[in-house]
């Protein structure tokens, strides 16, 4: 079973960049006011780490940009000065391969749903060692995404119900959940954009199902023949292959659906996206 978080990441994190300022992890960087930590009113990235370096930071730090956006907050750092404190905690982590985690909160507010004026928190932190997973199983969850919520689309800080998921994923020895929308139509994973083969295509859920618009599933829609199509959640029993895509998983094949083994299991075209995006990542750091 493939997860997203072990002991020894959750231990990790020597050093952190937090609104300017490099500093040990275990000092505090958040005060109990933060927004972030009383409302989950933030948004955030994650990178994969290659070779000491952070991977499509410029995808991602538009991304953030969008987020930080979509949810009325202001990026307080120019993007220059956020490639900079990337590239510093990297180094001083001494982080060749990993992930890197870009975090925007809502910043110093009073202990409610208002903002206050002050400026946000910007957080940036490492974690080393993580690396795409062999086939795993995943299931379905019945909490569906509002993909005409606030948040739909947003990488938001308000992860709980991806906690909930995963946990339940878990509890079933699966590495993802995935989420229907309110349209009984397939949506995402708690992490991850899924991709499958129905009836010998390629396809993904659109943006307007509500998934997240995912950097891996951005590249991997530019470098393989892929169709953006609704799922409806009754056709999942005639995927013949699928994959997720993350930035923590890159191209990871799925092995089974709620107990139902596929057919194809890291079969032709998982394998031709995986190598596809391989090749593209052995090009460039900055896609």
């Amino acid at each position: 079973m493939t997860t997203d978080s072990t002991p020894t990441e959750v231990l990790y994190n020597p050093t952190v960049w937090i609104n300017g300022r490099l500093m040990p992890a275990a000092d505090p960087v958040l005060t109990a006011s933060d927004h972030g930590l009383t409302t989950g009113d933030g948004v955030f990235e994650t990178c994969k780490i290659t070779d000491g370096r952070a991977f499509a930071v410029g995808r991602h730090l538009a991304r953030l940009q969008r987020s930080a956006s979509a949810i009325g907050l202001e990026v307080p750092v120019a993007d220059e000065e956020l490639r900079r404190a990337m590239q510093l905690v990297i180094d001083a982590d001494g982080v060749t391969e990993g992930k890197l985690r870009l975090t925007l909160t809502g910043g110093l507010a009073p202990l409610g749903s208002g903002r206050a004026e002050g400026p946000a928190t910007v957080i940036v932190a490492t974690a080393p060692g993580l690396a795409a997973g062999p086939p795993t199983p995943v299931i379905t969850v019945p909490w569906p995404r509002n993909e005409r919520g606030a948040l739909a689309g947003v990488k938001s800080t308000s992860y709980a119900e991806n906690v909930l998921a995963l946990a339940r994923a878990h509890e079933a020895d699966a590495g993802e959940a995935l989420f229907p929308n309110t349209r009984d139509e397939l949506c995402e994973g708690t992490g991850t954009n899924v991709f499958v083969v129905l009836d010998g295509q390629l396809v993904t859920p659109p943006l307007d199902s509500g998934c997240l618009a995912g950097v891996t599933r951005a590249l991997v829609l530019e470098t393989s023949d892929v169709t953006e199509i609704a799922v409806p959640m009754s056709r999942l029993g005639d995927i013949t292959e699928a994959f997720l895509t993350s930035s923590t998983r890159d191209v990871q094949a799925i092995s089974a659906m709620d107990g139902r083994a596929l057919p194809e299991v890291d079969g032709p075209v998982t394998r031709a996206a995986a190598e596809a995006f391989a090749n593209l990542e052995a090009r460039t750091v900055d896609p």
